[in-house]
């Protein structure tokens, strides 16, 4: 095992630059010329936005013997620990639009969120229910023998519970269990469409999110440190909603939440362990983004608690998206932006100035035949699925005997968070 490295931050001229928000430029040989036909390596560091908490970091921090709370303070230096609780509502985005379908289980109850009138469900042979939009546009209850049969019509939004008991939600893709209650919420007056919304406590909700995040066979104070670091970002969605009728989803838009079947013992341990602990920034919840790998530096967020610096813990020896390679052809830069023509120089004119080749892009040129474009890094890596901004390239000449496809040069993906 590595000692230890030091937490302090060197701040050199770039690094300086970059923590007052002025970007470095790239220096002079981040030019590349392209031939007719040209293959381009693309070498990257990192997956992921950068900001905030590295995952594969935390693991190579505890592998190094830092508790969960060292390892938070480093990724978001200057928060301080506050306490969190109550509830959340996520959007469910593998549900229906319109229909909320739930298996039959003993003690499962429907509201009526206009009036507040419940009741429990008869056990009457039925192996499935369901809310789904009447045509005259009421939330209409019906449960499923051989067929559909209709129940009861709600005023308002309705949900469905159970007593704190999972709730099988009926999906296109199979069924997956949720805690607390799962409701067919109407986003608009009017509306046919339903947001199908699961409303649940904020811990149970966190043990929904951590082994999807994060696996939860790794170091105990590395799955801590990510119940902490989720914990705080649904407390800071909460106070900053998605959408009417829910305030986080359940997907890398907001932190992938898998529900019920989603949870591990393990990680349910490490969310029970820092029961409702969060960290703050001037009294409120910080915004406490993370990502798969940092590539050795983080990159400079929104606030000032998600600084560039130096990162010693993401390199350890199981991190393989610690530094990456890919090769693809000069012709699919051409065909993801057709107005260059013929590719024929690549100009990265601005970089963070954190790390090797000067850190991420910031900025980058197209150059060829008919025209040029500038994209921002991030543009760039969207568009052709790279990991990370934090790349560079060479080029070399390619023959019409090698004309293989992109695909013969893909590489296969790991899970990782973007916030």
């Amino acid at each position: 095992m590595r000692p230890v490295r030091s937490l302090a931050l060197v701040l050199s001229g770039a690094l300086a630059a970059a923590a007052i928000g002025v970007p470095a430029h790239a220096g002079t040989g981040d030019t590349w010329k392209v031939p007719a036909q040209a293959w381009i390596t693309i070498k990257g560091h990192g997956y992921g936005h950068g900001h905030g908490m590295s995952q594969y970091g935390a693991e190579g921090a505890a592998r190094q013997g830092l508790g969960y709370a060292k390892i938070v303070e480093f990724y978001y230096p200057g928060t301080d620990w506050g306490q969190a609780t109550g509830r959340v509502t996520v959007l469910l985005t593998g549900a229906t639009s319109n229909t909320l379908e739930v298996l039959a289980r003993p003690g499962l109850t429907i509201k009526d969120a206009a009036t507040g009138d419940r009741a429990p469900l008869p056990d009457n042979g039925a192996s499935r229910w369901r809310i789904a939009t009447a045509p005259n546009g009421d939330n209409r209850v019906s449960y499923k023998t051989s067929r559909w049969h209709g129940y009861a019509d709600l005023q308002g939004a309705g949900e469905f519970y159970a007593g704190g008991d999972p709730i099988s939600l009926v999906t296109p893709d199979g069924t997956r269990a949720y805690r607390g209650r799962l409701r067919a919420a109407i986003p608009t007056p009017g509306s046919t469409e339903r947001d199908i919304v699961n409303d649940l406590t904020l811990e149970s909700y966190i043990k929904g999110v951590v082994p999807q995040e994060i696996p939860a066979s790794w170091s105990t104070e590395a799955v801590r440190a990510q119940a902490v670091a989720a914990r705080t970002y649904a407390a800071y969605e909460r106070e900053h909603p998605h959408g009417s009728t829910y305030q986080l989803c359940d997907t890398y838009s907001c932190q992938v939440y898998g529900g019920y079947d989603a949870e591990y013992p393990a990680s349910n341990k490490a969310v029970d362990d820092t029961r409702g602990k969060i960290l703050t920034a001037g009294g409120e919840p910080a915004f406490t983004q993370f990502g798969s790998s940092s590539g050795g530096w983080t990159s400079a967020g929104s606030v000032s608690y998600l600084p560039a610096r130096q990162d010693p813990y993401d390199g350890w020896s199981g991190n393989p998206v610690h530094t990456w390679c890919e090769k693809v052809q000069d012709d699919l830069l051409e065909r993801t932006w057709p107005a260059i023509g013929n590719l024929t120089k690549i100009v990265v004119t601005r970089r963070d100035g954190n790390g090797d080749w000067g850190g991420r892009i910031v900025s980058i040129t197209l150059v060829g035949s008919a025209g040029r474009v500038t994209v921002s890094g991030d543009t760039f890596r969207a568009e052709l699925g790279l990991r990370s901004t934090w790349v560079t390239f060479r080029v070399a000449p390619r023959t019409a005997a090698r004309h293989e496809s992109r695909t013969d040069f893909s590489v296969d993906r790991l899970a990782a968070s973007r916030r």
